[in-house]
């Protein structure tokens, strides 16, 4: 961070957030990570930035503070808020089934279990609602997350979750041959169901998600740097993806294919390319309760419904990935939210922060208490698999959620009254 920035810090000790950047630089310098990304706003003001390493190590590209990311599922949030000004606009209710748009869902088969045969199925005692496509309560999986023949079933049905040649239609179609992993509303099982929504939302406004999302979300709050999708001019920003390569100890290049035009395939639960700057904006309207900058995108009291814990009891018991995670946070419509922020995997600080982190190791967060905005973006490719919580957190390969609660703790030590 700049010495002009630590000068004009109030509420800060300077001395403890000048230690982020290099307790950070130390994952670059061993090797682990390629580089990082932060950006720490607090009470509307920028208190700390840092552009740490390499955009690309092969190039000896430096990282910026405006580099461009995959964000992955911090693309779900704001799905998630495009559906709520549908629901504001009263062109869709949180009630309403599914089929009525996506008639390719209607009267789905359920496994009678989640990893057994793919002919042992039930019909679903009621339909999917946008509900629980907001709170991954209907039934679909992802294949990455599933186990048994339902994982190479979606792997084969639908191919990569993020980048991916079918129309929303082709996708769709694949989607509705594939049996649900549990009844509607049963429990939070994370899968493609911010997938569904944008493309409901597509279908309900004529018009592809993209397009969407940049009419309703992203030119009203500013975020130019925010797409499914890189034009020519854009592509030396963009981060490049490595993962740990154990058997060469070092971190290898990961390179995805890249669409040429505006895709046709654009999934609201993970295919957006944004930046710090960018998605800080999202976070400042959600902590603004649906306001930013003069852009009302939702009404406070819709912003409250979705910091608001939609998980039942028995739910909560549910492992995520293998981890505990709903004992220490709640979900609502499209966003967790910190409840118990000690040894919390996703959160930090102050109990009702909210957040959603992406599987490329990015992360965010809103504190409403503290008036806190934090941003950590990473490109880190770990194995993911429907029990890789702990190993997604630990081991040399994990560096980037390693590093992460350095930065986490580093803030809120530095935080003072004020």
């Amino acid at each position: 961070m700049t010495s002009d920035v630590i000068g004009r810090v109030r509420g800060f000790d300077p001395e403890r957030l000048a230690g982020v950047g290099p307790a950070l630089q130390q994952f670059i310098d061993r090797g682990e990570l390629a580089g990082i990304v932060t950006l720490t706003s607090h009470r509307g003001r920028i208190v700390q930035s840092e552009a740490l390493g390499w955009c690309d190590i092969e190039t000896r590209t430096a990282m910026r503070p405006d580099t461009l990311f995959r964000i992955a599922s911090m693309t779900k949030p704001i799905t998630s808020v495009a559906a709520l000004m549908l629901v504001e606009q009263e062109r869709i209710a949180l009630s309403d089934p599914i089929s009525r748009w996506i008639p390719e869902l209607a009267d789905p088969r359920v496994l009678r279990n989640a990893a057994g045969s793919l002919d042992d199925t039930v019909p679903a005692k009621r339909e999917i609602t946008l509900e629980d496509l907001l709170t991954h309560r209907s039934g679909i999986a992802y294949g990455f997350f599933s186990e048994g023949p339902l994982k190479q079933a979606y792997e084969q049905a639908l191919g990569d979750p993020a980048m991916n040649r079918l129309t929303p239609d082709e996708w769709l179609g694949a989607l509705g041959t594939l049996p649900l992993a549990y009844q509607p509303g049963e429990l939070f099982h994370y899968g493609h169901s911010t997938d569904v929504l944008g493309f409901l939302i597509g279908r309900l406004l004529g018009r592809p998600l993209g397009r969407v999302l940049r009419e309703m979300i992203f030119a009203p709050l500013g975020m130019e740097d925010t797409d499914f999708w890189l034009p020519l001019d854009k592509r030396s920003r963009l981060a490049s993806l490595y993962g740990y390569d154990e058997t060469a100890n070092r971190l290898a290049k990961v390179v995805p294919d890249m669409y040429d035009e505006a895709p046709a395939y654009t999934p609201g639960g993970g295919g957006l390319i944004s930046s710090a700057p960018d998605y800080l904006r999202f976070a400042r309207m959600l902590l603004g309760e649906g306001e930013h900058d003069g852009a009302r995108l939702l009404k406070p009291e819709t912003v409250r419904l979705m910091r608001t814990n939609r998980l039942t009891d028995v739910q909560r018991k549910v492992p995520f990935a293998g981890m505990p995670l709903w004992q220490k946070s709640g979900f609502g419509l499209g966003l967790s939210i910190a409840e118990d922020p000690v040894d919390n995997p996703y959160a930090c600080g102050a109990p009702g922060s909210i957040t959603w982190p992406g599987i490329f190791g990015t992360w965010w967060q809103a504190d409403p208490v503290n008036d806190l905005i934090m941003i950590y973006l990473i490109q880190h490719q770990v194995p993911v698999s429907a029990n890789s919580g702990a190993t997604i957190a630990t081991g040399r390969g994990a560096a980037g959620r390693r590093a992460l609660p350095i930065y986490q703790r580093a803030i809120y030590d530095a935080l003072q009254g004020d």
